[in-house]
C-alpha cells in the first residue's frame, strides 16, 4: 500500500492535532487523500475540515475535474435505482455536485436552501443533527416533486455519521414514504457502527437503502480535539500578531460588470427543481460564457461562484475551458465558491487553506445560518454575517470572474471591503456576472391576513386576566357532529391522580421554585426587561406564568405572556406569531415549555419556526428565534434551563385541571380555518378540582426562599457550558434499537412522560436509572399498583423511561398538540 501520507496538505493538521485518514476502499485508484486534505475550523466545538480537491468550494479546481468526479459518482447512483428516480442535494456545499449526479441519473433535480423566497412554501425542512436550528428548507415550485420517483437519491460530499441523512430521511418519509434510498457521496467515513445503525433506521421505515461513494475509509479523530484546535488557533494568530501583519492597501484592478443573457424562465440552478438539462440551458450557459470570454485577457482566469449557487458557475467555467482548448490554448480556468465556514488559514504546502479572503454576507436573507451536511459545518457559527473566499492568490490570475444571482447582488457586494472589492486587489481585472434568478409563481395566493384576538381568564381559562393572553380560538362550543375528528374531552381527575399531585407538589415545590428563578433570569439576561414570554400551550403556560410572576416580584418587570400552539407534524401556529409580529418585536420572544423529553418538541419547534420566518419575513422586523427556555432538560436539547434534573414535576401529574382548564390544542380544517388560531377548549365543569392557581402560588410563595441562592448562583450558571449535546434523544434512538421499537414516539423518557403515561396511557415496560431511585420511587409504586414491569438500565441520562405498550392515546382524524 502506497503511502498516503506524502505530499498531502494535511499533512500540516494531522501532525498537530492527531487527525488521521485510512483508505479502506478506492476502486477509481483515487486513494482519500488524493480526494481531501485537512484545515482547522474556526469553530469552539468542532476542529477538523475534510477539504475536498475535487468538490470546488473551498480549493480552485480544474472545472473538468470537478465534473468528471460528480459524473463517476452519478453513475454509481445510477447502478443503485431501482425504478425512477429525484435527486436531492444539501445546501450550500453539494449543490453542484447534486446537480452533476442528477445529470448522470438522467433525473429531476432540488437541492435544499436557506435562501427566504416570497410565496414558495417549504414542502419539507430539516435540521442539521444536533442543531437547534433548522438550516434546510425545501422550496420545489410543484409541491409533489419529491413524491413521484421510486427512489430518493441524496448527494453530499462527505459522510462523517450518517446523522444528518437519517434526519433528512425520517422527516421526508413521513410525507414521501418509498421504498428505496440511495445516498451518493465523494468520500463514506463511516464507521462500522454508524453503517449498521444506519441501516437498522432506514429498515424501520420500511425501506431498503444503498450507499455509494468514490472512496470509503476511516478517520481518526483524538479526544478533546476542539479543545486543542482552538489552542492551535490562538497560537497560529499570536505568532502572526508578533511577526506583524503587512497592513498596506492594494491598488485596485478594473471591474466589469456583466448582465448575463440568461432567459428568466430558465432556472439557475435547483433550489426550485431542475428538470434534465436540455438545450435551453446549455445555449444559456453558452451565451454567457461568450460574453464572459470578450472581457477576459489571456492567461490563468478562476471562476468564482458564491455560496448556493455553484452548477452554473461550474458550467460557465467549463465553457470556458472548452472555448480556449478549441482554439489551441492553454486554457488555465480554475473553479470554486464562496463560503459561511471561518477556516484559519495558514501558507504551507501541507496545509489545505493556504489564504484567505474575508467579507461582509451580500446573500439575500436566508432561514438559517447554519452550514453543511451530516455534520460537515453543523455548527459553524455566522460569525456575525462575514463570508469567506479560500486559496485565491494574489497575482495568480489574469482575471477572476465572478459569478452572483441578482438577489446577492447588492450594495453590499460592491462596497469597499466587499467581494468585489477585495477581488480587485489580487487580480488586475474582476468580471461580475449576474443571473436573472429564477422565481416560480406562487402556488397560491397569500391576502392580507385578518389576525384574531386572544382569548383571556376567566372566560378562557381559570387563570387572571394578566397572567396569560392565550392566542387560541375557543371551540368549546363547537358542535362535535361537524368537527373533522374527534374532540378532546376530559372528565374530573380521581382520587389518586390528585393525591400524588398533592404529595409531588409538597415535596418538590422550592425546588420547582429555585428551577424557575434561575431560567428566567437566563431570559432576562438574553432578551432584556422588554422580553415577550411565549408558553407552549398548554405544558408550558404554567411555567410561563411561574416566570411572569418571578420577573414581576423580583425585578418589578410586567412581562408579557402569551400561549400558543404546536402541534407535532403541523409545527407551531404562523398566525399566533404574525399576531406576536404584530405587537412585538420577535428579537424579544422567547418560547417557554415545561420540560424536554426525547428533543421531539424543540426539534419541531425550530423547524417550524424558520418555516414561519420564511413565510412572514416580509413583515417582520426581525425573525424570531426558535430557543426554547424550558424548567427541565434532561433530554439535553435545549440551552436555556431552570435544571438538567429529571424529576418529576407535579404538573405532570394531572391535565387541564393544572393548567387553567384548558385541553390540549386542536387543529381541525373544519373548525379552525387559515387565518384562525389553532383551537382548544374550555372545561369550567372542572372547577372543583382545579388546582391550577394552587400550583402557582404554592410555587410562588417559595420565590422569597431560593431568591437569594439564586442571585449567588446565577453568574456561574449562565457563565456555565450550555451546550444542547442532544443525549437524550441519542440514549432513544439506542434503546429503540435494543428493546427493538420501531417507532421512537413509543418511548417515553423522563418522569414527567413516564408518569403520565401510567395514569392516562398504556405501559409494557419502565427502564429506570439505579442512580436515581429517590425521584422514580413514585414511578415504582405506580408501576407495581398497575402491573408494569420495571428493569434497571445504567447510564440513562433520565431518571426512566418509559416504553409505550400500544398508540392511541390522542388518536384520531383531528390533530391534537402535546399536552400533559
Amino acid at each position: 500500500m502506497r503511502d498516503e501520507s506524502n505530499g498531502w496538505s494535511g499533512n500540516w493538521v494531522a501532525e498537530r492535532l492527531g487527525v488521521r485518514l485510512r483508505t479502506t476502499e478506492a476502486p477509481n485508484g483515487m486513494m482519500l487523500t488524493d480526494m481531501v486534505g485537512l484545515a482547522v475550523r474556526r469553530n469552539p466545538r468542532r476542529a477538523q475540515l475534510l477539504v475536498s480537491s475535487v468538490l470546488g468550494k473551498h480549493v480552485p479546481t480544474d472545472p473538468r475535474l470537478v465534473t468528471e468526479a460528480g459524473h463517476r459518482l452519478g453513475a454509481k447512483a445510477r447502478a443503485a435505482v431501482t425504478g425512477n428516480a429525484v435527486v436531492l442535494g444539501y445546501a450550500e456545499t453539494a449543490t453542484a455536485l447534486g446537480h452533476l449526479v442528477a445529470d448522470a441519473v438522467g433525473a429531476p433535480y432540488l437541492h435544499s436552501t436557506r435562501r427566504v423566497v416570497d410565496g414558495i412554501e417549504s414542502v419539507g425542512d430539516f435540521e442539521e443533527t444536533h442543531s437547534v436550528a433548522s438550516s434546510h428548507q425545501l422550496l420545489p415550485s410543484d409541491p409533489g416533486f419529491l413524491g413521484r420517483a421510486e427512489t430518493l437519491v441524496l448527494v453530499d460530499d462527505e459522510l462523517t455519521t450518517g446523522k444528518t441523512v437519517l434526519t433528512t430521511l425520517r422527516t421526508l418519509h413521513r410525507k414521501f414514504p418509498r421504498k428505496h434510498y440511495v445516498v451518493a457521496t465523494l468520500i463514506d467515513l463511516r464507521s462500522a457502527d454508524h453503517r449498521a445503525k444506519m441501516e437498522r433506521s432506514v429498515k424501520r421505515l420500511g425501506a431498503s437503502l444503498s450507499v455509494v461513494s468514490l472512496a470509503t475509509g476511516e478517520i481518526d479523530l483524538p479526544d478533546n480535539l476542539a479543545d486543542h484546535g482552538n489552542r492551535l488557533i490562538d497560537t497560529v494568530e499570536n505568532l502572526r500578531q508578533l511577526a506583524g501583519v503587512d497592513h498596506a492597501e492594494r491598488p485596485r484592478g478594473d471591474v466589469v460588470q456583466v448582465v448575463a443573457t440568461w432567459p428568466r424562465a430558465v432556472p439557475e440552478g435547483g433550489r426550485h427543481g431542475f428538470s434534465v438539462s436540455g438545450s435551453i440551458y446549455e445555449s444559456a450557459v453558452t451565451v454567457t460564457a461568450a460574453a464572459v470570454a470578450g472581457r477576459i485577457p489571456d492567461g490563468p482566469v478562476h471562476v468564482l461562484g458564491t455560496e448556493e449557487l455553484m452548477y452554473a458557475p461550474l458550467r460557465i467555467a467549463s465553457a470556458l475551458a472548452d472555448r480556449r482548448a478549441a482554439e489551441g490554448r492553454r486554457h488555465e480556468i480554475t473553479f470554486s465558491t464562496t463560503t459561511r465556514s471561518p477556516v484559519l488559514e495558514v501558507d504551507d504546502p501541507g496545509y489545505a487553506i493556504r489564504t484567505a479572503l474575508s467579507f461582509p454576507a451580500h446573500d439575500a436573507p436566508a432561514a438559517g445560518d447554519v452550514d453543511g451536511a451530516d455534520g460537515a459545518d453543523d455548527d459553524t457559527a455566522d460569525e456575525g454575517g462575514r463570508r469567506y473566499a479560500y486559496n485565491l492568490r494574489e497575482g495568480a490570475y489574469a482575471a477572476i470572474v465572478l459569478v452572483v444571482d441578482e438577489p446577492a447582488d447588492t450594495p453590499a457586494l460592491h462596497e469597499k471591503g466587499g467581494l468585489v472589492d477585495q477581488l480587485a486587489r489580487i487580480s488586475p481585472r474582476v468580471v461580475v456576472v449576474t443571473i436573472p434568478a429564477h422565481k416560480p409563481e406562487p402556488r397560491h395566493d397569500q391576502p392580507a391576513r385578518q389576525l384574531p384576538a386572544p382569548l383571556r381568564g376567566p372566560a378562557f381559562s381559570s387563570y387572571e386576566r394578566d397572567d396569560v393572553a392565550w392566542l387560541l380560538k375557543d371551540l368549546s362550543g363547537a358542535d362535535p357532529e361537524t368537527a373533522a375528528g374527534p374532540l378532546p374531552v376530559e372528565g374530573q381527575p380521581d382520587e389518586a391522580h390528585q393525591e400524588l399531585f398533592a404529595t409531588a407538589l409538597s415535596g418538590s415545590a422550592e425546588r420547582v421554585a429555585y428551577a424557575v428563578g434561575l431560567v428566567t433570569e437566563q431570559v432576562l439576561a438574553r432578551r432584556g426587561p422588554d422580553a415577550v414570554l411565549v408558553s407552549l400551550a398548554r405544558t408550558g403556560t404554567p411555567i410561563g406564568v411561574l416566570m411572569r410572576r418571578w420577573a414581576q416580584r423580583v425585578h418589578g418587570l410586567d412581562l408579557p405572556h402569551y400561549a400558543l400552539s404546536i402541534v407535532p407534524g403541523r409545527g407551531v401556529d404562523e398566525t399566533a406569531l404574525a399576531y406576536l409580529a404584530a405587537h412585538h418585536d420577535p428579537a424579544h420572544v422567547m418560547f417557554v415549555d415545561g420540560w424536554t423529553g426525547k428533543g421531539a418538541i424543540a426539534r419541531e419547534l425550530a423547524s417550524s419556526v424558520e418555516k414561519a420566518n420564511a413565510t412572514l419575513h416580509a413583515h417582520l422586523s426581525s425573525p424570531f428565534s426558535p430557543e426554547l427556555a424550558v424548567l427541565a432538560d434532561p433530554g439535553r436539547a435545549v440551552s436555556t434551563y431552570g435544571t438538567r434534573d429529571d424529576f418529576l414535576i407535579p404538573a405532570a401529574c394531572l391535565n387541564a385541571t393544572v393548567a387553567g382548564l384548558v385541553s390540549q390544542t386542536i387543529i381541525d380544517d373544519d373548525l379552525t380555518g387559515p387565518n384562525d388560531f389553532h383551537g382548544a377548549m374550555f372545561y369550567p365543569d372542572l372547577a372543583s378540582a382545579d388546582v391550577s392557581k394552587k400550583f402557582i402560588d404554592m410555587i410562588a410563595a417559595r420565590f422569597p426562599i431560593v431568591r437569594t441562592r439564586i442571585m449567588r448562583d446565577i453568574d456561574a450558571h449562565l457563565g456555565g457550558d450550555h451546550t444542547a449535546t442532544w443525549a437524550g434523544w441519542d440514549a432513544v434512538e439506542t434503546l429503540a434499537e435494543k428493546f427493538g421499537v420501531g417507532d421512537l414516539d413509543h418511548l417515553k423518557p423522563g418522569v414527567g412522560a413516564t408518569t403520565w403515561m401510567l395514569l392516562h396511557g398504556e405501559l409494557s415496560k419502565i427502564l429506570v436509572n439505579p442512580a436515581r431511585d429517590a425521584d422514580v420511587a413514585h414511578v415504582k409504586r405506580l408501576a407495581q399498583e398497575r402491573g408494569v414491569p420495571v428493569e434497571r438500565v445504567t447510564d440513562l441520562p433520565y431518571a426512566c423511561v418509559g416504553l409505550v405498550r400500544s398508540a392511541g392515546v390522542q388518536g384520531g382524524a383531528v390533530a391534537v398538540s402535546k399536552g400533559a
